[in-house]
């Protein structure tokens, strides 16, 4: 009996429409936050040059951050933070990198910071995992991966001192949802001149111009 070729998957079930497997609601509305999370910071850059969050992770900004400043520029800096919050950076990268020279092998391939707090720190799991890892190539650089390091940690939700629930509740920040919906509907929707009956049909050998 011959066999259609239509009827034939050749193994793959290329025939046979596989469902889409339904989506958890925990997972959509976690997605839901992460994604207004990000549009805060699209409309609110403002947020990446608070001097506070050096003290998220002193090492890691001395590494790509004070690393490449001027002498003239730390003076700026620490006149604008105080001396208060200078000295509390400059407290916790030294108990820091006491810690990590007092247990070298606990630290070994991950950031030192972020050794002794690793269950919270944003996209952890190993050296190399997360771009903020590797080493600054200037100072462009650096603020690149200390912003990128800043917004995994805020999407996380890992500032506490910000308040969440003023984006997570709000849908003013759904810019990503809308454009989303958006276009699936323009996906779905046929353009009337391309239908046959249109009362404005298709006529085959007319460029639309006029010869005089």
């Amino acid at each position: 009996m011959a066999v259609n070729p239509d009827d034939r998957d050749h193994g793959l079930g290329l025939d046979k429409p596989v469902p889409r497997r339904a989506r958890n609601p925990a997972k959509l509305a976690r997605l839901g936050v992460r994604n207004r999370r990000h549009d805060y910071l699209q409309k609110n850059p403002s947020y990446f040059d608070n001097l506070d969050h050096e003290l998220a992770d002193p090492i890691l900004f001395e590494r790509l951050i004070k690393r490449f400043q001027t002498p003239a520029e730390r003076e700026t800096e620490g006149m604008a933070k105080g001396y208060g919050r200078t000295l509390e950076a400059d407290l916790i990268r030294g108990e820091t990198k006491l810690s990590s020279v007092s247990r070298p092998s606990e630290d070994a391939g991950f950031n030192s910071s972020r050794a002794q707090s690793n269950a919270t720190a944003p996209g952890d799991g190993g050296a190399g995992t997360d771009p903020w890892d590797t080493e600054a190539k200037n100072k462009e650089h650096g603020v690149q991966l200390w912003r990128a390091y800043l917004e995994a940690r805020f999407v996380e939700g890992l500032d506490e001192d910000f308040e969440y629930q003023t984006v997570d509740d709000n849908c003013a920040y759904d810019t990503m949802a809308r454009q989303d919906a958006e276009d699936a509907w323009f996906d779905e929707e046929e353009p009337s001149w391309a239908d046959g009956d249109s009362q404005f049909p298709v006529r085959l050998g007319e460029t639309g111009v006029q010869d005089f």
